[in-house]
């Protein structure tokens, strides 16, 4: 079992900054992909973006290429995603998911394991 831990969520102002981390603990999962998530009430969950195991790929969704960033670091066993540019859109609980390959996926179901969330809300 690999247990997922998201902090780094808050309040922040539109244009405004945050880094999210997710640690991961418990059965070691190096050679898993990781993605993120968010959802905000009333909606599905969105893909944010994932990581390969090496950390040599990524990939975002359309609403926040060019803004958001992943990145993993392997000794510390966590993720982080950075968000710049923030919109009151960006607005969402933000998940921390991990998958049993190597290779990133953008399906939520692909993923086996998840955090509990953190949220992000962007005023205006």
């Amino acid at each position: 079992q690999v247990s997922l831990v998201e902090s780094g969520g808050g309040l922040v102002q539109a244009g405004g900054s945050l880094r999210l981390s997710c640690v991961a603990s418990g059965r070691t999962c190096g050679d898993c992909a990781m993605g993120w998530f968010r959802q905000s009430p009333g909606n599905e969950r969105e893909f944010v973006g994932a990581i390969n195991w090496s950390g040599g790929s990524t990939y975002y969704g359309h609403s926040v290429k060019g803004r958001f960033t992943i990145s993993r670091v392997h000794a510390e066993n966590t993720v982080y995603l950075q968000m710049n540019s923030l919109k009151p859109e960006d607005t969402a609980v933000y998940y921390c998911a991990a998958r049993k390959t190597f290779i990133i996926s953008q399906d939520p179901g692909s993923y086996t394991y998840w955090g509990q969330g953190t949220q992000v809300t962007v005023s205006s």
